[in-house]
């Protein structure tokens, strides 16, 4: 059973990143680097919410979502969205499930009842987080946080992708979070070489950004 479970998670990854980088919703240019909001240059850019203008792959995304999430997490109770590239995830995960869905706000409304997390959510509901992409892990732990301040028992978190930094990672394993992905950076990769966006030659350099992305290029 759990290496039947294995091979179905790896055939989940490799379609995934196959699927992002087809749409370029994940981009690698090595030689042309993006600049990230917080400054940071980096050879990949990653927008999964592009993923939802190709029905075929928004299908098969929500799927494997659902599929992972019934699979790993079967007492779930509600399904969380983070804000706001994973609003849309989450709300479709939840209908595949047949659960209530809720999303989780970067920052309490300004006006009104000051809501942080839209939705209802019950006092002690087993809560799935929906996150489109992982980086350094900071806003998904502060919705984390904010369900779990809610009276939430959160499950676990599943993503669409990770940059696969130690930082997140190691926020998670301290926080005691169990965090998932379809798919992730060693894996798109592989993809990548694969089919050609990008050459062996720059492997060695791609490995060196997620080492240390914040100096890279500098």
């Amino acid at each position: 059973m759990t290496s039947k479970v294995s091979d179905q998670q790896c055939t989940i990854a490799q379609s995934v990143a196959h699927r992002l980088l087809a749409i370029q919703a994940v981009e690698l240019r090595p030689d042309a680097p993006f600049t990230w909001a917080s400054g940071w240059l980096s050879p990949i850019y990653c927008d999964n919410r592009k993923t939802l203008s190709y029905p075929e792959h928004r299908s098969y995304i929500k799927q494997a979502f659902a599929l992972q999430v019934s699979d790993r997490y079967p007492d779930a109770e509600v399904v969380a969205g983070v804000a706001t590239g994973a609003i849309s995830w989450g709300a479709l995960v939840a209908d595949e499930l047949g659960l209530p869905f809720v999303y989780v706000r970067s920052s309490a409304k300004d006006h009104g009842k000051q809501n942080l997390i839209e939705g209802y959510l019950p006092e002690g509901a087993r809560v799935v987080v929906i996150e489109d992409l992982i980086s350094t892990g900071g806003s998904s732990m502060k919705a984390v946080e904010a369900l779990q301040a809610a009276g939430a028992q959160v499950e676990g978190l599943m993503a669409v992708y990770t940059h696969g930094f130690a930082e997140a990672e190691d926020l998670f394993a301290k926080a005691g979070v169990e965090m998932r992905t379809l798919t992730d950076y060693n894996e798109v990769i592989r993809q990548a070489v694969s089919a050609g966006y990008v050459s062996e030659h720059d492997l060695e350099m791609l490995a060196q950004w997620r080492e240390n992305p914040s100096q890279w290029g500098r």
